[in-house]
């Protein structure tokens, strides 16, 4: 049966998004670190491209960024992951769509 509503339960945690920029993936590391210490499911970017150099095609890219978006609907809540308040093109449309799906968005530095 499909969960009508993404609400932390006594039985289930609460999911958390991470958004950013893959290049602050030690930064994502940490808070997912923490978070997950305090009892919270975390899911997150699986590639840092930008971190690593890898080189990924454009159309790796679209799956990567549909599959976030994925992650997001998941999620009862996203967190932006923002060192220094920067926020790129990618992380935009990320709090553009959870916003516009009702998804309460926090940052860990001022936007």
């Amino acid at each position: 049966m499909r969960r009508l509503s993404n609400v932390a339960t006594p039985d289930r945690p609460e999911i958390v998004c991470l958004c950013g920029s893959t290049r602050f993936a030690d930064e994502m590391r940490e808070v997912n670190r923490l978070l997950t210490f305090a009892g919270i499911i975390v899911v997150a970017p699986g590639v840092f491209a930008h971190a690593t150099g890898e080189d990924i095609t454009d159309e790796q890219k679209r799956a990567l960024d549909a599959l976030h978006l994925r992650k997001i609907d998941l999620a009862d809540r996203v967190v932006v992951v923002n060192p220094g308040g920067y926020i790129g093109e990618s992380t935009s449309r990320e709090i553009a769509y959870a916003r516009a799906t009702g998804k309460p968005v926090s940052f860990t530095a001022p936007a």
